[in-house]
């Protein structure tokens, strides 16, 4: 054997060789153009006063580390000799892990302009009607906005592999039956999904609402495409599906604004005077923190043949005040009651009548 005959047996393999090394090669001249292009974007960002800037580069570090070697490799994947095959999956890995990176680029601008957005509405003030409006809508929409991208980009990962694409094409021509099927089984999804949807342009429930649902007082935690968190007042989570609240009535105490109204009943007796009452309402109101100053008011509502009902009347500025205001006024009016007017407490009269005189009731016979 010459040695022609010999280079020319190894003539593949010094190709592969020398396409490895340019593979490498793009890798490394893409990893130092991302370290010097982001070292630059980040003494831009810091330079400048928006906050957009900052949380832009900070959440394009991760898929940049991904994309900008591989936009490397494929400007050079044209001169790479390979066997076909071996040519045809690395494109084909080149293109899926250039399509999740680019999908994760997207998810991560996503977030940032989403944070930025939110952090305009705190939820946390008193008066928040509007920011949790604007908590709603956006983060129901950034959840579907996740779901687009996501299917967007699987599907494109998929239709990269001719026979995948092959069969899917296929089954999709061939498959009336299946479509039925699948369809009906997929309706409930989509009526979850188109309830999502409808939550946050409608807005029937908005983050940190006060809701009564299910018999349990608490408040809205989490919205998303398929169930809505609610956090009850000893700290439980009740989890309900989303179509639920549009599909059922339920209580929304912060639907237009968080102030409240809270009752509380007593039950006397006749003698009770309502006027001292009245009085005693108003100075324990005024000197407490959680009553906000606009309502207040007792009134007697019903009375049987027993005791007489009372009804104190009072405002606050949300429900965990109004709780609590609800809880001092009771426990404070009938303090009153029980230490000014202790024979004014609920009591059962009886009245024995006898034609008979007592003695003689009780010991049988005639004391004479």
């Amino acid at each position: 054997m010459n040695l022609e005959a010999v280079l020319h047996r190894f003539a593949p393999l010094e190709e592969m060789i020398v396409s490895l090394g340019l593979v490498f090669a793009a890798a490394a001249v893409g990893w130092l153009i991302y370290l010097a292009a982001f070292k630059g974007l980040h003494r831009f960002a810091g330079r400048t006063d928006t906050a957009l800037d900052n949380s832009l580069v900070r959440r394009w570090r991760g898929p940049g580390r991904v994309l900008v070697p591989l936009l490397l490799i494929i400007l050079v994947a044209p001169s790479l000799k390979f066997p076909p095959e071996v040519l045809g999956v690395l494109r084909n890995l080149i293109s899926v892990a250039f399509i999740g990176g680019l999908a994760w680029l997207l998810v991560n601008t996503t977030f940032a302009v989403r944070d930025l957005f939110l952090n305009r509405y705190d939820v946390s003030v008193r008066d928040n009607l509007k920011a949790r409006v604007v908590h709603t809508q956006v983060n129901v929409l950034v959840k579907i906005l996740l779901v687009v991208i996501f299917v967007i980009a699987l599907a494109s990962m998929l239709m990269t592999f001719e026979k995948i694409r092959q069969v899917g094409v296929s089954l999709l021509a061939s498959a009336g039956l299946v479509g039925i099927i699948a369809g009906f089984a997929a309706q409930r999804s989509l009526a979850t999904l188109i309830a999502g949807i409808q939550i946050a342009i409608t807005q029937p429930i908005r983050i940190d609402d006060v809701v009564i649902v299910e018999g349990e007082w608490g408040r809205i935690e989490e919205i998303t495409l398929t169930y809505v968190v609610v956090r009850i007042w000893d700290l439980r989570r009740l989890v309900v599906p989303i179509t639920w609240f549009l599909e059922k009535p339920f209580q929304n105490w912060t639907r237009i604004s968080a102030d409240i109204l809270g009752t509380v009943f007593l039950y006397t007796d006749y003698t009770v005077p309502v006027e001292a009452l009245r009085q005693e309402l108003d100075r324990v109101l005024k000197g407490s923190q959680n009553w906000d100053g606009k309502v207040s008011g007792l009134v007697v509502t019903n009375a049987t043949e027993r005791s007489m009902e009372l009804r104190a009347l009072m405002s606050a500025a949300d429900s965990g005040r109004a709780w609590d205001l609800r809880c001092e006024v009771r426990e404070k009016l009938i303090d009153f009651i029980r230490r000014n007017y202790p024979e004014s407490l609920p009591r059962v009269r009886a009245e024995l009548k006898s034609d008979v005189p007592l003695e003689r009731g009780l010991l049988g016979a005639d004391p004479t």
